[in-house]
């Protein structure tokens, strides 16, 4: 278990000090996506959805749930973010919406879990508010697309990799394509 900054020596979980590091600009984007038949995505375009806008909810949603990342994952720290992003976007080739998340901040230790419950929580919404028109649809392909800002620098997800949840959603795949983690900088 050497190497993994949430674990002390004797194999405990701990959370990471970050009091000594550097404040510094960090970003991530994460990804997640809901597939669908093409009639309830039909549906959600048509802003027809008996529970209300889809889109907008999912957005709140996802915004708030960065916000309280902390709460949820118990090593999380607790971070003043300066700013949350969900974008969602028709893809019908899956068929379905994919939700885009952004997390930002001046600080210590990264954004990446903010980004990727955002993600998460936004796609979970939107099966919460149509699951009573289609129960089948699922939430795929959960992932980190890049991150910057502390001493590990840069991560982008690799092009090669299938950039995008739906390719994951088709093929069935995991697509995890193992580069490095945070783990040198302790994590989110």
């Amino acid at each position: 278990m050497t190497g993994l900054s949430h674990i002390d020596e004797r194999g405990r979980a701990r959370m990471v000090d970050v009091g000594g590091k550097d404040e510094t600009e960090r970003v991530a984007r994460a990804e997640a996506a809901v597939r669908m038949s093409a009639e309830t995505l039909a549906v959600i375009e048509d802003e027809a959805v008996p529970k209300g806008d889809v889109v907008a909810t999912a957005r709140l949603a996802g915004i708030m749930a960065a916000k309280r990342t902390h709460e949820l994952i118990p090593l999380c720290h607790q971070l003043n973010l300066s700013a949350v992003s969900i974008d969602v976007e028709a893809d019908h080739a899956l068929p379905g919406l994919r939700v885009t998340a952004e997390a930002r901040l001046r600080g210590r230790t990264g954004v990446e879990m903010e980004a990727l419950v955002a993600a998460s929580l936004a796609a979970l919404t939107i099966y919460d508010m149509c699951k009573a028109i289609d129960r089948g649809m699922e939430v795929v392909g959960v992932r980190l697309l890049e991150k910057s800002g502390g001493r590990s620098g840069t991560w982008r997800r690799s092009a090669q990799a299938g950039g995008a949840a739906a390719q994951d959603a088709a093929d069935g795949a995991a697509g995890d394509d193992a580069a490095p983690d945070d783990a040198a900088e302790g994590g989110a």
